[in-house]
């Protein structure tokens, strides 16, 4: 008997998963990520690079049926487009680790909001559908991480993000298999936009995704057809990366949600358990930047290469904010010079002033073990490594001119989930986000909608405040 296709599994659990299934921790861990990613959107509309996106969103015309922010209205795609690269641009929302790979899954966000404008949306149906999109990106990324063949996690991305819509949109169970087959042979992003010398693009890479993702369920949702057996198929994925998805998705469950983390540091991230570690060390000592000698940061092998100079390249230029938020040589230096880590620090004029231009040349990034190739070899015998993800291991050694040598270690960070964030914290980053942005009459009204949203009988009331910002 042949087996079943993966498209069409995936396209199963996205229709069928149910929101009872979910559990009330996981539904409060989804809105206060939804929390999260709204004051990245808040605080993203005044940005240069975001400007950039408005003034080209208006040259291609505004108008359509959904209502946005700051430009009022748009198609449903550019929308899904606008929304995503709001909370994706600061670099300040979630992610989920797996061995070899990573993701943002508030990425999936964005075309949600979007999508659940077509039509009588309630909280319950739009938490189900964050559950489903958050859940397929995550499992991706354990089954098939195609980081390593040098495609972004975006690739994976398109496909939750189908998934989701899909949900959303009423989509029979073969549409959502044709428009993940579309979507899986049309979007293919290469990783190289993470890597040295960054650009802006880093940061808009996942709203291209919404906006094709959306456009593609449209079309699928008239009847067009596309590549089902992308997985299993001549040329498909097995044959192109040599990575088989053999996934029993009939047995999914919403188990790879509390995995999710949330950022305490504007910062890549893998440098969060250092930089907490740096910090705690700051305070303690109350180390005095201007005599510092040198500071030795150890970490695992996916944070070196990342941010640390590894195979992404040098992190240690850093002229421009995509180059600093993935430098942990520059995420260190500010930590130690300004206290914090957030969006204020990528500022260009204190990129470019001198003390922390200075400073970061005295950071030197290393793992546990001295070589660095080949992978698996050094993945084995660092210590910090193996740990990886389900630990965060970090060593950090400040050397003072006085010649004393500073020490602290650890192994997680507050937002890992080992120990998320509450409420509280998650309601003071969106306050910090959003002031002098939104009044504080707007931020509370967000804050309660969100926190109630499973009871909201439509989506609607937290749209059209989002849309008077």
């Amino acid at each position: 008997m042949e087996k079943e296709l993966q498209n069409f599994k995936i396209a199963r659990f996205a229709l069928n998963a149910r929101y009872d299934d979910i559990g009330e921790a996981s539904v409060e861990q989804l809105k206060r990520h939804l929390l999260d990613a709204l004051g990245s959107l808040i605080h993203a509309g005044n940005k240069r690079a975001i400007q950039k996106l408005l003034r080209q969103l208006q040259v291609m015309g505004e108008g359509g049926k959904c209502k946005v922010p700051l430009i009022e209205n748009l198609p449903y795609d550019r929308a899904a487009q606008l929304y995503t690269a709001l909370i994706r641009y600061p670099d300040f929302m979630d992610n989920f680790m797996g061995k070899e790979a990573t993701c943002h899954p508030s990425d999936n966000i964005g075309p949600l909001l979007a999508v659940a404008q077509f039509g009588p949306v309630s909280g319950k149906d739009f938490l189900a559908a964050m559950a489903v999109a958050y859940q397929i990106e995550c499992r991706l990324v354990l089954e098939i991480p195609v980081m390593k063949e040098g495609i972004d996690h975006t690739l994976l991305l398109g496909y939750s993000m189908t998934a989701g819509i899909a949900r959303l949109l009423n989509l029979t169970e073969e549409q959502t298999a044709h428009a993940l087959g579309i979507t899986g042979t049309s979007i293919s992003p290469m990783v190289s936009s993470r890597a040295s010398y960054t650009y802006e693009w880093k940061g808009f890479a996942s709203s291209l995704d919404a906006l094709n993702c959306v456009n593609i369920c449209f079309l699928a949702r008239e009847g067009m057809t596309g590549p089902v057996a992308i997985f299993e198929g001549p040329k498909g994925f097995d044959d192109v990366f040599g990575m088989k998805l053999d996934y029993d998705w009939d047995s999914e469950t919403f188990e790879l949600l509390p995995r999710c983390v949330l950022k305490k540091y504007n910062v890549e991230v893998h440098a969060q358990a250092t930089l907490e570690t740096l910090d705690q060390l700051r305070k303690q000592q109350q180390v005095n930047p201007e005599e510092i000698e040198s500071v030795e940061l150890t970490t695992f092998l996916t944070a070196y290469h990342i941010i640390g100079s590894g195979a992404y390249g040098n992190r240690q230029i850093v002229e421009t904010k995509e180059q600093a938020d993935h430098s942990l040589f520059y995420a260190a230096a500010v930590l130690l010079l300004d206290g914090e880590v957030y969006p204020e620090q990528y500022e260009p004029e204190r990129i470019k002033n001198n003390d922390v231009q200075q400073l970061l040349k005295k950071v030197k990034v290393s793992t546990g073990f001295p070589l660095h190739q080949p992978l698996v070899v050094a993945g084995i015998l660092d210590p910090y490594t193996v740990a990886y993800p389900d630990k965060m291991k970090t060593k950090v050694e400040i050397s003072m001119k006085n010649g004393q040598t500073l020490t602290r270690e650890q192994e997680d960070y507050h937002g890992f989930f080992t120990r998320p964030f509450t409420w509280n914290d998650t309601i003071e980053k969106f306050r910090r986000l959003s002031n002098n942005i939104i009044s504080a009459e707007m931020q509370e009204q967000l804050i309660g909608i969100v926190r109630n949203l499973e009871n909201l009988p439509e989506i609607s009331t937290l749209i059209n405040l989002l849309a008077a910002i």
